[in-house]
């Protein structure tokens, strides 16, 4: 008698869009503070919210990350270095075996802070680039960025910190530097992140300037296909799938299933790229905490049900792309069950031009009066951790610290 044979495990990506007992990737913005002013910040970051969690507010949501074994977390901001208690913060996560990656612009990315970081298994770091030249990318996060962010590069090369990441968010402007991107994180000794332009935030008003072409998706497509086993991606491109099979990464938009973000004052949104009250499931400061938001609230319940694909579910890409990204659909004004407007089949682009389309209005905005970067010295105090606390109705990003002009 033949045994049969058991029966094949079901795909990584099935068992996900159901949703976990704890999410995988937890994206935490500890402050809308940031020095400089992108012209694509989901965000809309510039000036700190007076109401943005205390240090012990926040010791308690990582006692909450602990116990629910959340692995890492992934904290940004506005530019999270610039709070006064950051370093305390990231102490205590990786005290209670909660590892974290931190995004920066790296202002704050001191020869001594790159020591710091390179002595900890549990942090690693992650530095925003947005051109391989100064050109490209100061157009896009302001004049004398590209220089702080190779900066911190030197820094941390120098401290022995390998592999950390250069993030990119992939525009029109840079799509053709991939290769320079590349040989930039070779250089130090680092990892290429690669993520895609979301028209939330600020990004709302910049998306159709620089969100990347038909023909340079596909040569993003090609690329990453060719690179994708050295270069991380997350979840930003599973809508390029479509052009013919998966690329690395997961293949699924993971909002409320497997990822969430926490704001700086304990909102908690389905999604990373999607800051709306559509999208908020609750606060960390309501009762039963986050741990309640993410396996009661009725929003991740909803997330988490199967859904029916809409007008996709009839084309043969369904199955690769899942109907794109949600963020992206509603930024833009089309039904989440419909296209993503960067549909490689071109169905996203026939919605765009549907004259009945409304486009909602963003959420909050935090951008700095007048929307004008400011500058920052990074000298002077190698040790955060002693920087004077900031008075709670302080609103400037740069509270605590000398401005001054980059040469």
């Amino acid at each position: 008698m033949t045994t049969p044979a058991p029966p094949r495990p079901a795909r990584l990506v099935d068992h996900f869009q159901y949703g976990l007992d704890a999410p995988i990737c937890l994206t935490w913005e500890l402050t809308y503070a940031c020095n400089l002013s992108c012209v694509h910040c989901l965000s809309s970051s510039g000036r700190r919210d007076p109401h943005e969690l205390s240090t012990d507010e926040c010791k308690a949501v990582i006692d909450e990350l602990a116990r629910m074994q959340v692995f890492y977390v992934n904290i940004g901001g506005g530019e999270p270095t610039v709070r006064p208690d950051f370093w305390e913060l990231v102490d205590y996560a990786t005290a209670h075996r909660v590892g974290v990656k931190f995004s920066t612009n790296g202002v704050r990315i001191t020869p001594e802070a790159a020591r710091r970081l390179a002595a900890s298994d549990y942090v690693d770091v992650q530095l925003s680039l947005d051109g391989a030249t100064a050109e490209v990318n100061d157009a896009v996060r302001g004049r004398g960025s590209y220089d702080t962010a190779l900066r911190a590069m030197v820094n941390l090369r120098a401290a022995g910190f390998r592999g950390f990441k250069i993030s990119v968010v992939a525009t029109r402007h840079n799509i053709c530097q991939l290769d320079e991107f590349k040989a930039i994180a070779d250089r130090y000794g680092a990892q290429l992140r690669l993520t895609r332009l979301r028209p939330s935030g600020r990004g709302a008003d910049v998306w159709d300037e620089l969100h990347p072409t038909a023909a340079q998706q596909r040569q993003l497509y090609d690329w990453l296909s060719a690179h994708g086993e050295d270069v991380l991606t997350g979840d930003s491109f599973f809508h390029l799938s479509a052009y013919g099979g998966a690329l690395p990464g997961l293949n699924l938009c993971g909002a409320g299933r497997v990822v969430c973000l926490i704001d700086p004052v304990g909102d908690v949104y389905a999604c990373p790229f999607a800051i709306h009250d559509t999208f908020k499931a609750g606060n960390v400061r309501d009762e039963g905490g986050f741990t309640r938001v993410w396996r009661e609230s009725d929003l991740f319940t909803d997330l988490r049900r199967p859904q029916t694909g809409g007008a996709c579910t009839s084309c043969s890409a369904y199955d690769s792309c899942r109907g794109g990204c949600m963020a992206a659909k509603f930024f833009t004004g089309l039904p989440l069950d419909g296209p993503d407007p960067e549909c490689v089949q071109g169905h996203g682009e026939r919605a765009l031009a549907d004259p009945d389309r409304t486009v909602p209005a963003q959420g909050q905005d935090h951008s700095h009066r007048g929307r004008k970067p400011v500058f920052v010295s990074i000298g002077g105090r190698p040790d955060d951790s002693r920087t004077p606390p900031v008075s709670p109705c302080e609103e400037h990003p740069l509270a605590g610290f000398r401005p001054a002009e980059l040469p």
